[in-house]
């Protein structure tokens, strides 16, 4: 049984062909994606492993948990703790650190480094050995500061230059005093590095005479855990925590590995996507080569193969099929994750150098999944093929299946895609948490079920383009006869396309839908014409919000400041406006009493007052951070969104309980409204300023658009591999197809039948077949990204189901297309059939 099984795979390796490549690209999807996301993992880990190769001990400040209404914070590290550190007995030397958020602007003005990754510090006396400096001198001065190596590169400055920066609003000159290199993973990946001396770090960052950590470093012979044990009784520990430099190095390698592990886990689910369409293309290849070697098993059996051994040939079939797969995915893979890090330095994105990881895991998993999925997917046929008698597999008379097998499919199907909707539909009155997984188990049920059903969907589905393919004459009578001659096959190699489509059109769904939604919460929510905020969305310098309210132009303008207060016992974040302004700034719906700020009034949002009790005429005391309470009247209560909520109350109250005042954003109204030259203005006010971000709505809009245009073109390029894998699966289905008919087709050509004729047939063929999946995809996206939104707008009131229609005729544009290429192929082989051989071919 093992000879003739290998002996079929060599005998059909043509035909087995398409299930190579499709099983292959699943494959080559999963290796790429570990080889990926391993390589990236491990230099990032290198790297950042050497930032604390000069660390052997770090202290850090302890967070001061809040005890009855004391707002909690955590200690200071100043310079008398960094002294004592110094003097441990075992510690070489001890460094004070500060970090920060800076921004620096390149010779065009523009931000060098993307946002968050511009990051500030500062440089240890007059040689820091963390920052070898390869020309100039330490900083010296709030006039003067470093740059690393890759970020004067790419702004193009030298030592001597004026570099515009800035770390909270107003814009800093200082001059390059120096250039210096730097393991630090974020200016691998192309972010900033700036540093100052240490006191002007620290004013800059409101740090005066403290620091965010103290890395001490271990004289020779003294171990790590011994200094650590030591400061840990040199320091008041209620005060500090220290970690060892080798614990900091590994939680730092777990903390990369965590974070790649999202987008590892996000690309191996579409990898499995595509596998999964595969699986169909699997299945109808063995069905159909079992059922064209229907006699040849029934003649084993009669000669005394048992079930199980011709079970067992098939699947030794599918583990050499899958074996090849594996093997050439894998190969695959590792060039598609060399391709992909390459990718990303085209795009400007700079990675730690370091090899390419092929990891034993990699390997096996590759293999493994390629072998397991392909003979999962034959198992079926084979099994099946096992339980027909040798008598009636001789003559033939199983080759229709029977009623009750039908009857059975379809009541299966009908309760499957019954309880999936059940359970999507009773997903959409959940909480989003138990929602969602909710409607991921409805949907698997719905797929499947839809999947089960489909054969009989089938035909009133392709029945109703009979119409149009009138049309095509015979050609087109053909094509519609052959789409439902088989509605088995017809379902798994429709469903292959309808599973992408399903996916790609409730992303756009849901896109679409929440870009509309946000745009109404905006322009809904927002009255003020611009919206100011620093690049990383970090806090503002107050001197912003009174350089903006002083310029030309301005007609009210207001800051929103966070502060920190104790509520009831528990923790809540107060927003700070002015209560003048707010008013003419904002357009927040009030659900009760009026929108009044000002004094000791107040205004909360709906959530806010369900947890506490609060309605307008409510009084509640807030401890602020310095200790000092007061009591404040609920006036009106709104409805909160994601732009504008929780407590706010004015700035005049707000501001002298905090210790270092500032701003998430400042909102500005002018007299003309938004326009080009009133941002240039406001702008200019600014200095121009590389740091801080000037927006009116459309502005707003467009950042996230952009966001979502990302995400959607991702989607679409990752799921473009499902579609590929689809488009194998019509072309093997057809390919086959043609074999099996190769006598009926001999036929069609001898009784007049032109061969322009029967390519027509096969390609009208394929493209209903393709467009019936495009129309059951497109349809269940609708569903799903319907679905979804219901969810969602538990938590966004303006949100509104968009459908995008143009873009949904698109697809089913490409369904189409997809079923036109597909059939390139197999229908140029139907017309070049020999008649002659043909009508003999059994």
């Amino acid at each position: 049984m093992f000879r003739t099984a290998l002996r079929n795979v060599l005998a059909h390796k043509a035909r087995l062909l398409m299930t190579v490549l499709a099983v292959m690209l699943g494959v080559a999807f999963v290796a790429g994606t570990l080889v990926f996301t391993n390589t990236i993992s491990d230099a990032y880990q290198k790297s950042s492993a050497k930032g604390f190769e000069r660390v052997d001990v770090a202290v850090r400040p302890e967070y001061q948990d809040s005890e009855g209404n004391k707002v909690g914070k955590s200690a200071e590290l100043t310079q008398a703790l960094l002294d004592r550190a110094a003097e441990v007995p075992g510690a070489a030397s001890a460094t004070g650190v500060v970090t920060g958020f800076t921004a620096v602007a390149d010779q065009d003005g523009k931000l060098v480094g993307g946002d968050w990754q511009s990051a500030g510090g500062n440089y240890w006396g007059a040689k820091d050995p963390r920052y070898p400096l390869v020309d100039g001198h330490a900083p010296r001065g709030k006039g003067e500061v470093l740059l690393d190596s890759e970020t004067a590169k790419r702004a193009g400055y030298n030592v001597g230059d004026t570099v515009r920066l800035s770390v909270d609003g107003p814009v800093l000159t200082p001059v390059v005093s120096g250039i210096f290199t730097t393991d630090d993973g974020n200016v691998a990946a192309g972010g900033s590095l700036t540093l100052f001396d240490t006191p002007t770090a620290q004013a800059l960052f409101g740090k005066k005479g403290t620091y965010d950590e103290i890395d001490v470093q271990a004289a020779a012979g003294t171990g790590q855990a011994a200094l650590k044990a030591r400061l840990d009784k040199a320091l008041p520990a209620k005060l500090v925590d220290t970690t060892t430099g080798r614990r900091l190095a590994d939680d730092q390698a777990e903390a990369i590995s965590s974070s790649m592990s999202g987008l590892k886990q996000a690309l191996l689910v579409f990898a499995g996507i595509a596998l999964f369409v595969g699986t169909f293309i699997i299945a109808n290849t063995f069905t159909m080569l079992v059922a064209q070697r229907t006699r040849e098993l029934a003649l084993m059996r009669a000669v005394g193969a048992s079930r199980r051994q011709v079970t067992r040939s098939v699947l030794i079939e599918a583990f050499a099929v899958g074996t090849v797969a594996g093997v050439t995915g894998l190969a695959a893979g590792v060039g598609i994750g060399a391709g992909l890090r390459s990718l990303l330095g085209s795009f400007g994105a700079s990675l730690p150098d370091g090899p390419l990881v092929i990891s034993p895991g990699t390997v096996a998993t590759a293999l493994a999944v390629g072998i397991l999925i392909t003979m999962l997917a034959a198992w079926l046929p084979g099994r099946r093929a096992a339980k027909i008698p040798p008598v009636a597999a001789m003559s033939s008379v199983h080759a229709k299946a029977t009623t009750k097998s039908l009857v059975l499919r379809n009541t299966l199907g009908s309760l499957f895609a019954a309880a999936g909707v059940a359970v999507v539909l009773a997903g959409t009155g959940m909480a989003t948490d138990t929602g969602q997984a909710a409607m991921g188990i409805g949907a698997v049920l719905l797929i499947i079920g839809v999947f089960v059903l489909t054969p009989l969907l089938s035909r009133p589905l392709i029945a109703a383009a009979s119409p149009v393919l009138r049309v095509f004459g015979v050609s087109g009578k053909l094509a519609r006869q052959n789409s439902v001659r088989n509605p088995r096959r017809t379902a798994a190699t429709a469903s292959a396309l309808m599973i992408g489509l399903t996916l790609i059109t409730g992303m756009t769904v849901m896109a679409g839908s929440l870009q509309t939604s946000i745009d109404k919460m905006a322009s809904s929510a927002i009255r003020a014409d611009y919206v100011v905020s620093m690049a990383n969305r970090g806090p503002l310098s107050p001197d912003v919000a009174r350089k903006l309210a002083g310029a030309d132009g301005v007609t009210d303008s207001s800051p929103l400041r966070n502060g920190e207060s104790r509520i009831d016992g528990s923790t809540e974040f107060l927003t700070g406006v002015d209560g003048a302004a707010i008013g003419k700034l904002t357009d927040l719906k009030v659900t009760d009493g009026s929108f009044s700020v000002g004094g000791t009034r107040v205004v909360v949002d709906e959530d806010r007052a369900k947890d506490h009790g609060w309605k307008p005429g409510s009084q509640f005391t807030a401890h602020f951070e310095d200790g000092k309470a007061q009591r404040l009247t609920v006036a009106g209560v709104y409805e909160g969104n994601d732009m504008l909520n929780g407590i706010l109350l004015d700035n005049k109250v707000l501001t002298p309980h905090l210790t270092d005042p500032a701003d998430m954003q400042v909102m500005v109204k002018t007299a003309d409204g938004a326009s080009d030259s009133a941002k240039d203005g406001l702008e200019k006010v600014l200095g121009s300023n590389p740091a801080i971000k000037v927006q009116d709505k459309q502005d707003i809009s467009d950042e996230i658009a952009k966001m979502f245009t990302l995400m959607l073109n991702l989607v679409y390029g990752l799921l473009g591999m499902a579609v590929i894998v689809a488009v194998l699966g019509v072309i093997n289905t057809l390919a086959m197809s043609v074999f099996e008919r190769a006598q009926e087709i001999g036929m069609l050509r001898a009784i007049g039948l032109e061969r322009r004729a029967v390519k027509r047939m096969v390609r009208l063929e394929s493209l209903v077949i393709s467009l019936f999946g495009g129309v059951l995809g497109i349809g269940l996206g609708v569903f799903f990204g319907w679905a979804a939104g219901e969810l969602l707008g538990t938590k966004m009131p303006t949100y509104e189901l968009v459908l995008p229609w143009g873009r949904m005729a698109v697809f089913l544009l490409l369904a189409g297309g997809v079923g036109v290429l597909a059939a390139l192929w197999p229908a140029r082989r139907a017309a070049r059939l020999n008649m002659l051989a043909a009508i003999k071919a059994e």
